[in-house]
């Protein structure tokens, strides 16, 4: 398995840099004022941890949230990107107009179960129909953690709240319903898993189009106890990871080392691969029906399906469908933007 990795510099030596010669802490933000173990806090190390790896700009990043202890972590991190919290529920609309106005942003929205499969699930739906190129992470605790840990909308049938109340209610599985619209990176990982976590951000980012992270991260707080089904013991008990994930980038030498029939090999848009090991079980994540099908069988074994349920590297993105120029609108001039009288009058003509 080939996947570029870098170590903390030993104490007293200067800070690793990457090969924009910006260390780690360049790729950080605020100090995070979440509840300590908070498994949003790690789902932001591992996004710092992409983004530094791979080199990217930080100031050629857009953070947008909605509102929800998940909407806070984008302050957590890249504090040198532009950044947007916009109303509850109404990040993809932000999200989209941003990625109309410099479609050469790279794109991270995070939001919650509550922001998501909630008020904003017809946002949600709609930013998939689109295909607006952007990662966007749902950090899935399954309560409301700003309203004193209520059940959300993806909380399982059967778990219990801290005073004892059940859920009746069956829970919206984002990541069949993501399938289902038509998403082209759909995928599910745990906070508690900081290795798969970073090779699957690392993937989204190289994705033309909407790439799903659903990311179980227990609310220490209100949803980390017995009878959660999203508490850190029970996501590490049920946790059936589909494969081992490695990402080796566009600029990296790619190499072969694996037993045939081992390894799924996806070359995403950027040139840049995404490896996939299998681990006992034999999943096409390119066959949209199969993934359905395994996303309903975990739920009827009680498992936590982790790793890329589904890819699909050609729906043409809403950056393609909509015709955008190469030179992002907000840097055209005055002149770009007035059309001259001949080509008016060509327009003009073509509707007669």
């Amino acid at each position: 398995m080939v996947q570029e990795v870098t170590s903390p510099s030993p104490a007293g030596k200067a800070p690793q840099t990457n090969k924009l010669g910006l260390t780690l802490a360049d790729y950080k933000g605020s100090p995070s004022t979440l509840c300590d173990g908070c498994g949003h806090d790690a789902i932001t190390s591992q996004i710092i941890k992409a983004f530094w790896e791979l080199s990217i700009e930080p100031h050629q990043v857009a953070k947008l949230s909605g509102i929800g202890c998940s909407s806070k972590t984008p302050a957590y991190f890249l504090s040198r990107s532009h950044g947007f919290n916009s109303v509850h529920g109404r990040m993809p609309s932000v999200a989209t107009g941003a990625h109309m106005a410099n479609h050469k942003l790279y794109m991270v929205g995070v939001s919650g179960d509550g922001d998501t499969a909630s008020i904003g699930l017809g946002q949600f739906g709609h930013l998939i129909r689109r295909n607006v190129p952007m990662i966007y992470i749902v950090e899935n605790n399954g309560v409301y953690g700003l309203t004193k840990g209520q059940f959300s909308a993806t909380a399982d049938v059967g778990s219990t709240l801290k005073d004892g109340t059940v859920n009746r209610q069956t829970a919206i599985d984002l990541c069949g319903l993501a399938i289902e619209l038509g998403c082209g990176f759909v995928a599910r990982s745990f906070a508690g898993d900081p290795k798969q976590l970073v090779a699957l951000i690392k993937a989204a980012l190289a994705h033309e189009g909407t790439a799903l992270l659903d990311v179980i991260s227990p609310c220490v707080t209100f949803n980390n106890h017995e009878g959660s089904t999203k508490s850190y013991k029970h996501a590490k008990e049920v946790d059936r990871p589909l494969h081992e994930l490695g990402f080796i980038p566009f600029y990296e030498q790619i190499t072969v080392d694996y037993e045939p029939g081992t390894v799924q090999d996806v070359e995403m848009h950027d040139g840049s691969h995404l490896r996939l090991k299998k681990l006992g079980l034999d999943y096409n994540p390119t066959d949209r029906f199969a993934a359905d099908r395994a996303i309903h069988q975990s739920h009827k074994d009680g498992t936590l399906l982790t790793g890329l349920l589904y890819i699909d590297q050609e729906t043409p993105s809403f950056t393609k469908l909509a015709n955008l120029v190469d030179k992002p609108l907000s840097s055209l001039t005055p002149n770009e933007l007035r059309p001259p009288k001949e080509a008016l009058d060509e327009i003009m003509a073509s509707l007669t």
